[in-house]
């Protein structure tokens, strides 16, 4: 009777365990709707790609709550879980918010070029061993270049700022400074989690009130510029964290 039961508990740990990995596949199927959105002719097709990378987002950052609740590691060794989170990552963070600043003409034709730029840094972050630290970091700036693509399609600054955002975040790729992880545990993740909940709302209602973009003048473009808060709280804070880790660190 003990041993019916112990096989049950079992394999409802592996159910669990395989819809973890699931709910992580689910990222494959919004980036195939933002592919397809992309690529259609809709008015409103920007805002529902950003919609859709948001919901991505959603997914990536709850999915290894319930990784680590269902001890998904442990339950199915065979499968690895993380490669899959990055293969996903790899497409909604970087390759498919590259696609829409060269769909949305962000970058005149002849300057599209300069997307393999931030392409190419993005998959050697992704191959780093050490990307993510054992100490809760991001190593490296981590990729988020959904987040750059919303700010350079809403505010609309000129080609030459776009390009230098471009780059300046492509460098930093390369530079081993560290980033907060706000799912990672921690007081600072903590309330980084807290502001990056309040910065969703601004989020949301940017989205809300998505019209005819750019938004020159208008309530939303206030509510873009003051949304950047997070943004800069982040890099300044996780910049911070770098030069304190690195002034602690014994010289040899």
């Amino acid at each position: 009777m003990s041993t019916n039961v112990e096989q049950r508990r079992i394999s409802l740990t592996h159910i669990c365990a395989w819809g973890v990995h699931l709910y992580t596949g689910m990222g494959l199927v919004v980036a195939g709707a933002i592919a397809y959105v992309l690529v259609g002719e809709d008015p409103m097709r920007f805002r529902d790609a950003f919609l859709l990378m948001a919901l991505g987002i959603l997914i990536d950052a709850t999915d290894g709550w319930f990784a680590r609740r269902i001890r998904v590691k442990e339950v199915l060794p065979g499968f690895d879980g993380r490669r899959l989170d990055d293969l996903v990552d790899f497409l909604n963070y970087t390759c498919l918010p590259l696609l829409l600043i060269y769909q949305a003409d962000l970058l005149p034709e002849r300057q599209s070029g300069w997307l393999l730029v931030p392409l190419l840094a993005s998959a050697y972050g992704f191959c780093q061993v050490s990307v993510k630290t054992e100490d809760g970091f991001f190593l490296g700036f981590p990729s988020y270049w959904n987040l750059v693509a919303f700010y350079l399609y809403a505010l609309q600054p000129p080609v030459w700022g776009t390009v230098t955002l471009l780059m300046t975040f492509s460098a930093l790729t390369f530079v081993p400074a560290r980033y907060l992880y706000p799912s990672q545990p921690g007081a600072l993740n903590r309330a980084s989690t807290i502001l990056g909940g309040i910065w969703g709302a601004f989020l949301v209602a940017i989205l809300w009130r998505w019209h005819e973009p750019p938004f020159a003048g208008s309530t939303s473009q206030q509510l873009t510029s003051l949304s950047l808060f997070y943004p800069v709280y982040y890099l300044v804070v996780s910049w911070a964290l770098s030069v304190r880790f690195w002034m602690k660190r014994p010289r040899k």
